[in-house]
């Protein structure tokens, strides 16, 4: 994991300026424009040098910012004004923590931050697993549910009376993908056209359930997450996720039998 620290020292330096507001120091009126940046006043940039370090403050700024909110999210509180202390001594030479305790420390935060959320991400995942659990043994007790060996749960809607795919085959399908608490993660009906895909290159549960439809046919599939995405963890899919597929199967490759309902 990378450090949330590491800064340069010229972005120390322009933190430095921030930590000093309060000190108010008497200015010559050249120095006037910079006292109104510090007063919050408007800011008039004399040159290119100076509008860029004003850039470089800003952006220094919203990086630290951002550098001591995340630990936050995991109970990890870091003090703004110890930071912007340890910036004024370590620009007056006047540091109390020496080099390897400066980098002991930040390791010792990364390695904290990412204990975290590591035990936030296996109890979240376990979570996702026990609520599929439940959801698919509720779904099993509907009427007209079928299980397969692998665990697989279809329940069909319209049977089709075209041919059934193989699994080296490619297809044409509409779909709709969702979570079980109804969130949709995909659907080729919001794009307005079918998804054509060899069926040895999706997911296990894709690959078996298809094969049971034939051309025509409208199948519901519960699928638990080994036959799915497993503990693979992303924005719109949690690890450890059941996932529910409305799918129609359209046509087969190189099948001009249309699907007949």
């Amino acid at each position: 994991m990378k450090s949330l620290f590491k800064v340069s020292l010229l972005a120390a330096t322009v933190m430095l300026a921030v930590g000093c507001q309060k000190e108010e120091p008497k200015v010559e009126p050249a120095a006037q424009e910079q006292v109104q940046a510090e007063t919050g006043k408007a800011v008039h940039f004399k040159t290119e040098d100076d509008k860029a370090a004003y850039a470089i403050g800003v952006s220094f700024a919203n990086y630290l910012s951002t550098s001591i909110e995340k630990p936050a999210e995991f109970g990890i509180e870091l003090k703004k004004e110890l930071v912007l202390k340890g910036i004024e001594q370590a620009f007056a030479g006047k540091a109390e923590l020496t080099e390897d305790e400066v980098r002991a420390a930040l390791e010792g935060l990364d390695k904290r931050v990412a204990e975290t959320m590591q035990k936030q991400s296996q109890e979240k995942a376990a979570a996702t697993k026990k609520a599929g659990d439940d959801f698919r043994a509720d779904f099993e007790k509907q009427d007209g549910v079928k299980k397969t060996d692998s665990g697989l749960l279809y329940q069909v809607e319209t049977e089709g009376t075209g041919e059934q795919p193989k699994e080296t085959d490619t297809v044409e399908v509409h779909y709709k993908g969702t979570l079980i608490d109804g969130t949709q993660f995909d659907s080729s009906y919001d794009r307005g056209q079918p998804a054509t895909f060899p069926l040895n290159r999706v997911i296990p549960g894709w690959t078996e359930g298809v094969q049971l439809m034939k051309v025509g046919s409208k199948y519901k599939f519960v699928i638990p997450p080994e036959l799915a995405y497993g503990e693979q963890d992303t924005p719109t899919i949690p690890a450890n996720s059941t996932l529910v597929f409305e799918v129609e199967l359209l046509k087969i490759d190189g099948d001009d039998a249309q699907a007949t309902q």
